[in-house]
């Protein structure tokens, strides 16, 4: 990310949260200092408090980039605060989760350049992973701005469209609950068969975290790291004849799960 451009021009952060705090932190981790940067939030942290930004301050005219990080039904309150920033220079940028540019186009201004992005939770490890698309008022330079920025707590992605967004919140954003259920249940199946319930779960948190880390660092597409597990009439066999199941296993389940996120999302998106 230009850090000196957004150090200049200043960063103002509508609403730090979670993810708000878990940006927050790259960045100022990445070196933009905490003086150029405004914090709107009603009830700041104790760890924000000790950052040294500028917390609830008067907001500087022209910004260089406003993140928009509050929960959806927020936003009503929360945009007033920036609406006179719009029509210009600054690239508004929203992490809020079903709610379409056209939303901030009518709030902010039509002419205003928004980016529209999706992270999701492991973002506040740094490792998320964000997908991004601008409206026709943003430029090549500010999409490279906003990817820097979110850069900060993970990979970032660009979508062709904004109709995409629907099945990204299905896969990525909603995705990291999925995981952990799925801990949940390997840990409750080890219980059945004899494990006490902390090593069960310490098999099923470790065994799920490898396994992702692996399927990242490796070459091989993750079909073929199971193919490289799995022993002809062995254990993994047998445990994968059932969950590959078509009708009753996970193929049918996960797909079911992720179109049912993706329905909701395009609900939520049509208010």
């Amino acid at each position: 990310m230009d850090m000196s451009f957004v150090a200049k021009n200043g960063l103002v952060l509508l609403g730090c949260g979670k993810m708000g705090s878990a940006m927050l932190q790259g960045w100022l981790s990445d070196g933009l200092p905490s003086k150029s940067v405004w914090v709107i939030d009603p009830n700041p942290s104790d760890w924000l408090k000790s950052t040294g930004v500028q917390i609830n301050a008067a907001l500087p005219v022209k910004p260089a980039i406003v993140l928009i990080a509050v929960k959806p039904q927020m936003m009503g309150d929360a945009l007033p605060a920036i609406a006179a920033m719009g029509n210009g220079k600054t690239l508004f940028v929203s992490v809020a989760a079903g709610t379409p540019i056209a939303a901030f186009e009518a709030a902010l201004g039509a002419q205003s350049p928004i980016v529209r992005a999706m992270p999701n939770t492991p973002a506040a490890v740094g490792r998320g992973i964000t997908a991004i698309i601008g409206n026709k008022h943003t430029s090549a330079a500010q999409i490279d701005l906003a990817q820097g920025l979110l850069s900060a707590v993970g990979q970032v992605v660009r979508l062709e469209d904004e109709g995409q967004m629907d099945a990204v919140t299905g896969v990525s954003g909603s995705g990291p609950a999925y995981v952990f259920h799925m801990i949940e249940c390997m840990a409750a199946a080890g219980e059945v068969q004899g494990l006490a319930p902390e090593l069960a779960m310490q098999l099923a948190k470790a065994t799920v975290a490898g396994a992702g880390a692996l399927a990242e660092a490796a070459e091989e597409k993750p079909s073929q790291l199971r193919v490289n597990v799995t022993s002809p009439n062995g254990t993994t066999q047998a445990g994968l004849e059932v969950l590959m199941d078509e009708t009753n296993g996970l193929p049918s389940l996960m797909k079911s799960t992720v179109k049912a996120a993706t329905d909701r999302s395009k609900e939520l998106a049509d208010g």
